[in-house]
């Protein structure tokens, strides 16, 4: 009967414990069990994505708006076009709007950085489908060291 008892708990703690690793791993990735909010979407064509993901974060300001829902090729002039999925919430960005790939930290993952633009009669806020046009690629550290590299070089 004690055996039972303790088989009982010692299988308690084992589910116990492989759902808290569910839960952490859940938390890591960023991705709960519930579904995310509404969104709509919108667009940017970039030169260079670097190392850009589905689902990776949009930020303005550190603070998540939304997720990169896919990534495509242009078919006439073939650059990255990157989709958008932006929170329902923030559906106030006006045309003036830019957006940057940036990396977290020195080798983190990237990930899409808004810069709002100003809010005027004359500017008109972005509507679901639209082209954000003002984009700057990402930086890509091994272009990066080898321009510093070769610049060394030509010096001498």
């Amino acid at each position: 009967m004690v055996s039972k008892k303790i088989e009982l708990m010692v299988g308690f703690f084992v589910a116990l414990g492989i759902a808290a690793l569910l839960m952490l791993a859940l938390k890591v990735a960023d991705s709960g069990l519930s579904g995310n909010s509404e969104t709509y979407q919108l667009y940017a064509k970039f030169d260079n994505i670097g190392g850009l993901k589905v689902r990776s974060a949009i930020k303005v300001g550190g603070v998540v708006v939304g997720r990169v829902s896919n990534i495509s090729l242009d078919a006439e002039d073939y650059t990255p076009v990157v989709t958008l999925d932006i929170y329902s919430q923030y559906d106030n960005f006006s045309e003036a709007t830019s957006v940057s790939i940036l990396t977290a930290g020195l080798l983190g993952e990237q990930y899409i950085g808004l810069l709002p633009g100003f809010i005027d009669e004359s500017v008109d806020t972005l509507i679901p489908g639209d082209y954000i046009d003002d984009t700057k690629p990402a930086l890509v550290l091994e272009e990066l060291i080898g321009q510093f590299l070769f610049s060394q070089g030509n010096d001498e």
